[in-house]
């Protein structure tokens, strides 16, 4: 695996340098629906409106703003056993604690600030779901899903699991007041702790009222921007909470402005150039490729389930 900051440097150097991104659309994402019974969501992509193409390396994203859950005397609220092939889950927690295990052996807690970076690959099933103590006790859950794809060469690769807690994520500071943690890639010299397959940055921003934030990226990355709390501006261009702002390709930095408090996910990444199929749990480059991922898990190459 790979971290973004070389092929970063290489782009940024041969691009024309401090040319702002024009926006080339703003999608609303869909209604709140549940996701198990512990998750409860709205999906900013994939969409019919936003082409496959313009989104990767990212696949999938669902939001979960702050919620209050009642506590639970018994059992457990959450996602059960269920498989994935074919790319990477990356899970955020700002408030509650979401548990994780697979049948590779992975388990741990994600709370407040952590980040679970998950490579599903050649196969893996595994469970989410409220952690225990949280669960018993209730109260509120804050969360974010995204699934990133892989390239066809690392498809086959085994599984792999990154637990990336608050204490790793470097954090920047942002002039008139706000803060920039660096999950995956870089961002005014921080670095974030994340592997990828692929040149990928992650940025979870937070922008007081007035702030300004400008991003270098490679001008060959595509960039989406989620506004998950507050209004921010790029040029005359406003998008407020439950929208996505998509950015052209045109220029090698992108401007944010917050019209009030904003919490604002930044997900950037050089585009997988390969055909993608996705089906449920698995996301291939061909129909025949999720045929075989569906024969596979029947026939038990995913490994065993555990009781």
């Amino acid at each position: 695996m790979t971290t973004t900051t070389a092929t970063a440097e290489r782009n940024l150097v041969s691009e024309p340098q401090n040319r702002a991104r024009s926006v080339e659309a703003i999608h609303r994402s869909t209604e709140f629906h549940w996701v198990g019974d512990g998750f409860h969501v709205s999906t900013y992509f994939p969409s019919e409106n936003l082409p496959s193409e313009r989104l990767s390396p990212f696949v999938l994203m669902d939001y979960g703003p702050a919620k209050n859950f009642e506590p639970l005397a018994r059992g457990k609220r959450g996602v059960g056993w269920h498989p994935h092939r074919g790319f990477e889950t990356v899970t955020l927690a700002w408030e509650g604690s979401v548990a994780h295990r697979d049948n590779a052996g992975h388990r741990g807690v994600i709370g407040p600030g952590d980040v679970q970076w998950m490579t599903a690959a050649s196969g893996i099933f595994h469970e989410e779901y409220h952690e225990e103590q949280f669960t018993r006790q209730g109260g509120r859950m804050h969360m974010m899903q995204l699934w990133v794809n892989l390239p066809k060469k690392d498809k086959t690769a085994p599984p792999g699991y990154q637990p990336i807690v608050s204490a790793q994520i470097p954090q920047v500071q942002v002039q008139g007041g706000g803060a920039v943690r660096v999950i995956a890639g870089e961002y005014a010299g921080a670095k974030g702790p994340a592997h990828t397959f692929t040149p990928i940055t992650m940025l979870d921003v937070n922008l007081n009222a007035g702030a300004h934030l400008p991003i270098a990226l490679p001008a060959n990355y595509n960039v989406l921007a989620v506004v998950a709390e507050g209004r921010v501006r790029t040029g005359a261009t406003v998008a407020n909470a439950g929208e996505l702002i998509l950015f052209n390709n045109d220029g090698t930095q992108i401007e944010l402005a917050a019209d009030e408090a904003a919490h604002v996910i930044v997900l950037s990444g050089a585009p997988i150039d390969e055909p993608i199929v996705q089906y449920g749990p698995f996301v291939m480059n061909t129909v025949d490729e999720i045929r075989q991922a569906m024969f596979d898990v029947n026939r038990g190459k995913f490994g065993p389930v555990p009781d």
